[in-house]
């Protein structure tokens, strides 16, 4: 059970769409703490999520932390659980909510 976690697929297709995730989210982990009036905890005050300077510190850091992790291949089916919430919340937030542009 614990080398199927760890383990990770090494076909260039895999790869190639790890190095993508990774990077994105490893990226936009850094900007919540480069820019946090536009993309950290002034979004998440926006959209009206409760205690916004704990929740843009809290997700940039997973952001960061798992990003890195799927770049590398490490631990990535446990990595990608939190890029997942990170991701339905968006959408939720952003596409369904009203808060789309």
């Amino acid at each position: 059970m614990l080398q199927k976690i760890i383990r990770t697929d090494r076909s260039r297709t895999t790869i190639i769409i790890r190095l993508m995730v990774g990077a994105i989210f490893l990226s936009e982990g850094i900007q919540k703490f480069l820019f946090p009036a536009i993309r950290g905890a002034g979004r998440f005050e926006m959209i009206g999520l409760p205690s916004p300077d704990f929740l843009g510190t809290f997700v940039g850091t997973f952001e960061i932390v798992c990003g890195i992790l799927i770049l590398i291949g490490l631990l990535t089916r446990l990595a990608s659980v939190p890029t997942l919430i990170i991701m339905l919340v968006a959408i939720a937030n952003y596409k369904i909510g009203d808060f789309g542009e």
